[in-house]
């Protein structure tokens, strides 16, 4: 019976796999290309082409494609078969360096926020070498970058490498400051935490809700939810249990480090986590998680949910993306290190975190803002729309020392002069987990909490790399003119805390009086909608940090504005039309056919005698009939607002309008659809309920 380690990275064409198919002056011309950032060479592109073909081929597989991610959210990719003609009629399997580096599928029907016309069709897919090409299927998959004929990136790849490159470029000065002279590189990791829910596949099946919007419309509570806090870490049901071991075995043969596995809180709720890895890397293994979650899910008669907020009530799904930074030699620049000096070159890119987090709140809010999102931030089971930094005690006692100078009063009594006194070592995770807190610290990393089920991890990772390029580089550009390092080193770290100080908060982020402290007393910014945070994407500052980085070029920002902006506006839209037609077309006639049968019942009762009151089902009548009248009313009322959305002048407008009376008047709609639910009959309700859907796993 083969074992985890025979089979896993099978169906990875990765530096195992090259190593032994490519000569040895191509393998290391291709590892320089991507450990350095080099060019590649087309002579070393046509013998991986060559190898990547016939590994590829020996493991089933008769076409290739460039898999990318453009702005919809999801990946794309279009199959080419290797067969070429022969002239005896025959055929030959071959495929070219040129087809391996670059590839042009339509981009026309892409997003593209204005950034080509529609009759502008061309695109063009570029091979990342720095992530591993695999089979999906009977297709090798070669993971690229996307841009528009004219240059402009369309995905969201491009600018991730981009970001990461802004990092390592200043993260790099300030480390040869340090003195280290060996560090060839400087890498951003990540380990992307995956939350979901699995419902039976023929209750989702009707509910239209689910499968137009991905999140249920209308719902009355069921009589349990996760009150008794008995789902988490509880035992693991026998057909979810299967799905867990194929989702697994699938993603191992990818290469995807898949290492934990539980029961969330919320009834019918799950959470993976893989082991961390290169910023890009992990990025395309989450895109392939959530794509092979869903797919095996089916295959077990159940489906997978990523919605951030598929059922009220009860918890949503979010995505915790555990952030660092590394050289490529493995020094973790974020673990405080065992010397004095390391203590200080750890506490220098703490600030500049620190200085990134309090400069670009807005950046890292809109991130993670989607439609789904808005609904999640902000409970009982996400972190407030308010961005704050959590520290823990300990590493909170180090930084008051070093702002007033004053001996730090933990493990060493000494003056916090960096470089100069000795600073106290402190261990790792030395304070409890701030599960309340957007951007934690956890010991070597940070834990970004913000995240949606469903987004792409890019977009954060984008915004905080390029975040951190730039303190990084603030600090380079004054460090290196410094006469006395060391003291500037000092002043510097002290300058951050001071000015900073207002975006560590310890305490508890669903507490009502920190949204009120945050905001009105420490000023950060509280975007509760991406109709409030998106448009802030085009501020001066941001377009100036980012375009100065080369992360997004001017354009490219209007064109993902405008885009985030129009998949809100559309995937709110899509929610109200089909509210609108659940309530015309399944809730109204189902209220209306039991009322006509509890009326009946009641004309049946008072035949046989005109003593019985009846009082019960006239009562009932009443309510059901009153209820029925508001379900009729409030949808029209819907669809007309919906019809007012024409009147806008532009998508921020129309955003803004989506907010303010789209969203609103479903949630007035909802109410008495609900509590219709709760009289009516369950024999006449026309789709499955909360408790059929959360209970209804065997």
């Amino acid at each position: 019976m083969a074992t985890v380690s025979d089979y896993f990275g099978s169906l990875v064409f990765d530096d195992r796999n090259m190593r032994a198919a490519l000569p040895a002056d191509i393998y290391k011309s291709l590892r320089k290309t991507i450990d350095e950032g080099t060019n590649l060479d087309l002579n070393v592109a046509n013998a991986v082409a060559e190898a990547m073909k016939n590994w590829a081929i020996e493991h089933g597989a008769t076409h290739f494609t460039h898999w990318f991610q453009p702005l919809t959210g999801i990946t794309a990719e279009k199959h080419e078969s290797f067969i070429t003609p022969s002239p005896d009629g025959s055929v030959i399997m071959e495929f070219s360096g040129k087809e391996l580096i670059q590839g042009e599928p339509d981009a026309s029907s892409f997003p593209s926020g204005g950034l080509r016309a529609t009759f502008e069709a061309r695109g063009y897919t570029a091979w990342d070498p720095t992530s591993y090409a695999f089979i999906k299927g009977k297709t090798l998959c070669i993971p690229t970058a996307f841009c528009s004929y004219s240059g402009h990136a369309l995905d969201k790849k491009t600018p991730l490498l981009r970001s990461m490159e802004a990092l390592n470029k200043q993260a790099m000065r300030i480390l040869r400051l340090f003195g280290n002279t060996t560090a060839k590189r400087v890498v951003s990791s990540v380990g992307p935490e995956q939350e979901y829910f699995l419902v039976p596949k023929d209750l989702y099946d009707k509910r239209p809700d689910l499968r137009f919007a991905g999140r249920t419309l209308f719902g009355a509570k069921p009589p349990k939810g996760q009150e008794l806090d008995d789902h988490y870490f509880g035992v693991i049901k026998p057909v979810v249990a299967s799905f867990m071991e194929e989702l697994n075995e699938e993603l191992w043969k990818l290469g995807i480090m898949a290492k934990t596995e539980h029961n969330e809180v919320a009834p019918s709720q799950h959470e993976l986590a893989p082991i961390y890895t290169t910023t890009n890397i992990a990025t395309d293994h989450n895109q392939l998680t959530m794509e092979i979650m869903q797919r095996i899910a089916v295959k077990h008669g159940l489906v997978c949910l990523l919605h951030e907020k598929p059922f009220a009530g009860v918890n949503g799904s979010g995505k915790h993306n555990n952030w660092s930074i590394a050289t490529d030699d493995g020094q973790n620049l974020l673990s405080p290190g065992e010397t004095p000096y390391e203590n200080a070159q750890f506490l220098l890119f703490l600030c500049a975190v620190i200085k990134a987090v309090d400069d670009y709140q807005d950046l890292l809010r809109l991130s993670v803002a989607t439609a789904g999102n808005d609904h999640r931030l902000g409970a009982n089971e996400a972190p407030p729309a308010v961005i704050s930094i959590f520290l823990g005690d300990e590493l909170n006692a180090i930084m008051e020392a070093i702002e007033t100078d004053t001996p730090y009063m933990g493990t060493a009594k000494t003056v916090m002069k960096l470089g100069v006194d000795v600073l106290p070592k402190f261990n790792r995770d030395t304070t409890d987990r701030n599960r309340t807190s957007p951007f934690a610290f956890t010991g070597n990393k940070f834990e970004f909490r913000m995240l949606g089920s469903s987004n792409s991890i890019a977009c954060a990772n984008i915004m905080l790399n390029s975040a951190v390029a730039e303190s990084l580089k603030i600090y380079a550009d004054r460090l290196e003119k410094a006469e006395d390092f060391e003291t500037a080193l000092h002043d510097m770290i002290q300058k951050t805390i001071k000015d900073h100080k207002r975006i560590i908060f310890n305490g508890n982020g669903y507490d009502e009086s920190w949204i009120k402290e945050a905001t009105e007393v420490r000023g950060l910014l509280n975007y509760s909608t991406t109709a409030d945070c998106m448009p802030h994407l085009l501020d001066e500052k941001n377009v100036k940090m980012l375009t100065a980085h080369g992360v997004f070029s001017e354009a490219e920002l209007n064109s993902r504005c405008e885009i985030m902006l129009e998949n809100y506006c559309k995937s709110v839209i899509i929610e109200a039309k089909t509210m609108t037609d659940m309530a015309k077309t399944m809730i109204s006639p189902a209220v209306e056919a039991y009322t006509a049968d509890i009326a009946r019942t009641a004309g049946a009762k008072k035949a046989v005698s005109a003593d019985i009151s009846c009082k019960y089902e006239t009562e009932l009548v009443k309510k059901l009939s009153l209820l029925l009248d508001e379900i009729c009313e409030k949808t029209d009322v819907l669809e007309a607002a919906l019809m007012d959305l024409d009147k806008a002048k532009d998508t921020i407008e129309e955003s803004e309008m989506i907010r303010d009376m789209i969203l609103p008047k479903m949630c007035e709609l909802r109410v008495p659809c609900d509590e219709a639910e709760v009289l009516t009959a369950k024999r006449c309700w026309p789709f499955p309920t909360y408790a059929d859907l959360l209970f209804g796993t065997k």
